[in-house]
């Protein structure tokens, strides 16, 4: 397997990645070098109570540190973006520096659309209601009036990224009986500070969950009929790593230092031109109907969703192959789309995750059908091999297999 640097820097849409150990340590002179004088942490209340993640990122900080806001969840209300940016506007800070997970990226990106944005709460509730979902969207090139800086200590792989949704109503709310969310687009972090000392802080449970959310962008990147070489070397290069690593950072395999380091760039390289498509269909499905991990849903669907694409279509896997260390040489299509399956439960399997649907919490076999309807009209099937016939008869295959 390719060495990869101790420390490296790349720009990728305007977003610096600071990938290296100890990289927190300069982050006070990088904003100050941008003239960014007063952050707020942006976290969940276990984050924030993690000494020994939060330490290094106040120190880091050093005089900039302006406080901690550690109110997001895992559900990510619109309202703690609200409270969000009311925290902000009491200490004064002119950046977010956001902490942790998807959730707590996720909120501190669309707060900074928010507050652009120029609703209040009541008026986004009401515009929501009648079917207006959106939050605007930042020019190319332009920057938010508030800037985020990200520091993910998990592999979920919501750290480069623009988008996030936010929840208005959840389904009890929701005159639909279906969760009612915004989004925006564009805002994109100033900063990426990977630094895998950090990660080092997480429960191995925690990167558990996670770490299938962020496989499955490099999984699902080859196959998707936008899939150009230049994403295919991205995400086969980061599934190389991943495969190798994630099963010793987040497994029941011994961890050391050089396999935190590879998962970390692994993770950032599957998502430098992430093409999500049939397996988060899947996970937004689940969504649609439970309040349920996102990376949960993923593990027990890959395999069965990967032996459903290779039953219909190519879905590159060769490509694929190549990223999960299976041999193609002389081997058939339909040998190496096995291996290929197999592989990718093998490192599921060696992560505490479930392997069946039946083992989410809150599933009912009897609303299948009507996830599989979810399923096949969700966005990111736009992005299926370009050949594939996908009927919500031939989704319900997909999850009967993984109940």
């Amino acid at each position: 397997m390719l060495p990869i640097a101790d420390s490296f820097e790349h720009v990728h849409r305007g977003c610096e990645i600071r990938f290296g150990r100890g990289r927190i340590a300069d982050l006070d002179g990088w904003l100050d070098d941008r003239g960014l004088d007063d952050a707020l942490v942006v976290c969940g209340s276990n984050t924030g109570a993690n000494d020994a993640l939060m330490d290094p990122i106040r120190e880091g900080l050093g005089d900039r540190f302006a406080g901690i806001f550690d109110g997001t969840t895992p559900d990510k209300r619109v309202e703690t973006a609200y409270d969000l940016l009311d925290a902000r506007a009491e200490v004064g800070a002119d950046v977010l520096v956001a902490v942790g997970g998807g959730a707590s990226l996720d909120v501190a990106r669309q707060a900074t659309l928010l507050a652009a944005d120029g609703r209040d709460l009541g008026d986004l509730r009401a515009d929501a209601e009648s079917g207006a979902d959106a939050l605007g969207e930042l020019a190319p090139g332009s920057e938010p009036a508030l800037p985020v800086v990200v520091i993910p200590t998990t592999f979920a792989g919501a750290d480069l990224s623009a988008g996030g949704s936010l929840a208005v109503f959840s389904a009890g709310e929701s005159p639909t009986g279906q969760p009612v969310t915004v989004s925006g687009s564009g805002a994109w972090p100033i900063a990426d500070v990977a630094d895998p000392a950090l990660f080092e802080t997480t429960p191995r449970s925690v990167l558990a969950g996670s770490a299938m959310n962020g496989f499955n962008k490099g999984v699902e990147t080859p196959y998707a009929r936008d899939a150009s070489p230049v994403s295919d070397a991205a995400a086969v290069h980061g599934l190389r790593l991943l495969s190798d690593a994630l099963p010793h950072v987040a497994g029941d395999q011994p961890s050391s230092e050089a396999a935190t380091d590879r998962a970390v760039v692994g993770a950032l390289l599957v998502q430098l031109d992430r093409k999500i498509s049939v397996v988060h269909a899947f996970g937004h499905g689940f969504a649609r109907r439970y309040d349920v991990q996102q990376g949960a849903v993923h593990a027990a669907i890959a395999p069965h969703a990967l032996a459903y694409l290779f039953d219909e279509v190519d879905a590159s896997r060769r490509a694929l192959a190549a990223g999960l260390g299976v041999p193609t040489a002389g081997r058939d299509d339909d040998a190496v789309a096995e291996d290929v399956v197999a592989a990718v439960a093998e490192v599921r399997d060696s992560l505490d995750v479930p392997s069946r649907l039946r083992d989410l919490p809150e599933t009912d076999e009897d609303d299948l059908p009507a996830i599989a309807e979810f399923v096949v009209e969700d966005p990111p099937m736009a992005r299926a091999p370009a050949d594939l016939d996908a009927t919500a008869e031939g989704i319900l295959g997909v999850l009967r297999a993984a109940w």
